[in-house]
């Protein structure tokens, strides 16, 4: 198993999804049914299903393009994002 893999994956996730809208909405959930475990067997089972869809997507996705072509597609998607979002469209 290449650890180097699984540690980078795992960090990039954890800083991308710290203080995002999901977890505020596991917050909301756990405050509005105060049940806890619950909430987190929830949030777990659509973070796996979110996970295997993008998995999944991006292996056939990069068996049919070049990686260089995904990297500034992805560059070009997150500056619209941005933007929309600055200027309240989003």
């Amino acid at each position: 198993m290449d650890w180097k893999i699984v540690i980078s994956t795992f960090v990039t996730i954890f800083l991308a999804e710290l203080g995002d809208k999901t977890q505020l909405a596991s917050i909301l959930m756990t405050s509005k049914t105060n049940k806890p475990t619950l909430v987190f067997l929830g949030t777990m089972l659509a973070f796996a299903v979110v996970t295997v869809i993008g998995v999944a997507v991006g292996a056939i996705i990069t068996r049919y393009l070049p990686i260089n072509f995904i990297k500034v597609g992805a560059a070009i998607a997150f500056i619209i994002v941005g933007i929309l979002i600055l200027f309240g469209k989003m």
